[in-house]
């Protein structure tokens, strides 16, 4: 068995302040953890959608169908289902809780008009779906205990 050592490299020298072996100087980059205005940002994904204004614009448009989506998914009559009520009320439940842990990540990027745009989202995914101005079937309840709630029963019944 040979042990050519030749082929390896030497371990990268010591920094002797942190005695820990000294690596590139990485380009440091600044997160606001304010909200901010404008249309440099970074929602969701790195660089994007960086400062396009036109892909500035769609991801407003992104995070408006993100949380309306999530109303919409909210509001879903899962006790109409007979068979594999279970299955379906997880399933609803898992969307649900995805869509809202990636809306809480655009809004994380602290930009002013991804808050706006969420909030307005969410508004809106509400009147369509939720309120009882829009919403179809008021007269009969939502929860098997009679109750009001228009909402999967983990979150409110």
């Amino acid at each position: 068995m040979s042990h050519d050592h030749d082929h390896m490299s030497p371990p990268p020298p010591m920094d002797p302040i942190n005695m820990s072996p000294q690596m590139a100087p990485m380009k440091k980059k600044y997160t606001s953890m304010n909200f901010f205005w404008g249309s440099k940002a970074e929602v969701l994904f790195s660089g994007w959608p960086g400062d396009r204004g036109g892909m500035y614009a769609l991801a407003l448009i992104v995070v408006f169908i993100l949380a309306a989506g999530t109303e919409m998914v909210s509001s879903h009559r899962v006790d109409r289902y007979t068979n594999g009520k279970g299955v379906v009320q997880t399933a609803v439940h898992t969307v649900r809780v995805g869509l809202m842990y990636v809306l809480m990540l655009a809004v994380m990027s602290f930009n002013g008009g991804i808050f706006i745009a969420a909030c307005i989202g969410h508004a809106f995914g509400f009147f369509i779906f939720k309120s009882a101005i829009l919403s179809k079937a008021r007269d009969e309840p939502a929860c098997p205990d009679g109750t009001e709630h228009r909402d999967l029963p983990s979150m409110s019944c």
